[in-house]
């Protein structure tokens, strides 16, 4: 007992392989965890919910077919299950409290999972925390389990949670109000630009379009991508050869956590291969690596289209959501895409931490899985968050500002390109030239040279036809 800042602190007494520690009686984790706590006082970072869910879930999945294999007795596996859907509800959270820069391969968040789930299954059968000959965090809730099958499966289920609940609706969301901006914005022509120079004229409501396409098309690579995260090595022990489990454990713990979670999952082929590599996590990774990438440019187009007010393009308006500057008042900045940008930095920096961490692994292990499982899953979820937050406060909000649109169109020097079948590249380039050098429109300096009759030149110059996609 300890009394601290005038409370008084009481203390169980708990004992491994190392020796006897004081573990505050409150705390649902024991020695393991709090050795761990000691030992990384690194970033003050916690692990993600969604994979305290992934592993809990695998606990679940995993006492479920122990007590039904006969593996460990049935009340005790009814008691785990119990803790663990407590947990899955919210409770206790914050017991899981080491850092993510710990133990290699997750050894000590692994044992922090263990240790919460057999003391609240020792509340449950109504015993004390920390009787450890009843419930033991090894013996009973690690049954035939490993850190080293435990924690890849659970990279794979947090990643295909994240991409289920967060990634692909908010994905599904922007697509869809791009579209809705595509038809809203589709008779409005703009002058193309490409090399950030005048190009021929497009319809604005197409360059929505050719985002959500392009974002679509992300989704589907991702799609292809996660069939990699449902071939689980759970049942693989410590080395992948199933030593210390049941010969029906591996097959039936994939058959339960599909249930569980509504995902077709199965068994890998092989154990020890699904245990070393982590390719699965660097093709997710290299995925949304490559989504995040377009929605940096994506977010540059939009800054670009909405630069000024005077001064800039100013085709469209993003949604002003808050002041811009501290000194220069009226200003509204696109904070939205700018945000956007630096989220997808942030995303494009995981992925190349996790394919440094993925070739760090050496014969049956790789140790950097803890660094793997927060930024994969980290990326996820934030690259989602990302999304809904521009699809809400940015993309659905956007107006055009159509006779802005149209005077850039008709003024782009580009339109030449329209009449090279008609007065040759040549005679094109020069009156371009000339069009710059003078101030005269394409038109005017085309009659001049007497190279089109204006009958001609008004169904060629046409913005409407040359904006249509073919």
């Amino acid at each position: 007992m300890m009394k601290i800042n005038q409370q008084i602190i009481e203390f169980r007494v708990e004992r491994d392989s190392m020796g006897e520690r004081q573990i505050p009686s409150s705390a649902y984790y024991g020695i393991q965890t709090l050795r761990a706590i000691e030992n990384f006082p690194i970033s003050g970072i916690k692990p993600l919910p969604t994979y305290i869910d992934a592993c809990v879930t695998i606990k679940k999945a995993t006492a479920l077919v122990n007590g039904e294999l006969g593996c460990i007795p049935q009340p005790i596996a009814e008691a785990i299950v119990q803790a663990a859907e407590e947990i899955l509800r919210g409770d206790l959270r914050d017991q899981f409290v080491v850092d993510i820069y710990q133990a290699g391969a997750g050894t000590s968040h692994h044992m922090n999972v263990n240790e919460v789930l057999s003391n609240r299954a020792l509340e449950i059968l109504g015993d004390e925390k920390g009787n450890y000959q009843r419930v033991s965090p090894n013996d009973h809730v690690n049954y035939g389990q490993s850190t080293n099958d435990v924690i890849p499966t659970a990279i794979r289920i947090g990643g295909l949670l994240a991409l289920r609940r967060t990634l692909y609706p908010a994905l599904d969301k922007v697509i869809a109000s791009l579209h809705i901006k595509a038809e809203e914005f589709i008779d409005i022509v703009k002058s193309g630009r490409t090399h950030l120079q005048d190009a021929v004229p497009v319809r604005l409501g197409e360059s929505f379009r050719a985002w959500a396409q392009i974002l679509t098309e992300h989704k589907t690579r991702l799609e292809l991508a996660q069939t990699d995260l449902t071939r689980l090595g759970l049942g693989g022990s410590a080395a992948g050869t199933g030593l210390n489990t049941h010969p029906d454990y591996k097959t039936r713990v994939a058959e339960v956590l599909s249930e569980l979670l509504n995902q077709p999952l199965q068994s890998a082929p092989h154990m020890m291969a699904a245990m070393q590599s982590m390719a699965p996590f660097v093709n997710v990774s290299g995925a949304i690596r490559n989504l995040a990438q377009d929605l940096v440019k994506i977010s540059h187009d939009l800054r670009l289209m909405d630069s000024g007010p005077k001064t800039g393009l100013k085709e469209i308006q993003l949604p002003p959501v808050q002041p811009g500057s501290s000194i220069m008042p009226g200003k509204y900045n696109p904070v939205m895409a700018e945000m956007t940008a630096m989220v997808c930095f942030q995303v494009m920096g995981y992925d190349n931490a996790v394919s440094l961490a993925a070739q760090a692994g050496q014969l049956e292990l790789n140790v950097m899985m803890p660094l793997i499982a927060y930024d994969l899953i980290h990326s996820i979820e934030i690259l989602g968050n990302t999304i809904a937050a521009l699809t809400d406060s940015c993309i659905v909000g956007i107006t055009a500002n159509g006779d802005r649109c149209r005077s850039y169109a008709e003024g782009s020097l580009a339109l030449v390109t329209a009449l090279n079948p008609h007065i040759g590249y040549l005679n094109a380039a020069a009156v371009a030239k000339e069009s710059l050098e003078t101030g005269k429109s394409l038109r005017q300096i085309v009659k001049e040279r007497n190279l089109m009759t204006e009958e001609e030149l008004a169904q060629v110059l046409n913005l409407e036809q040359m904006s249509a996609m073919l």
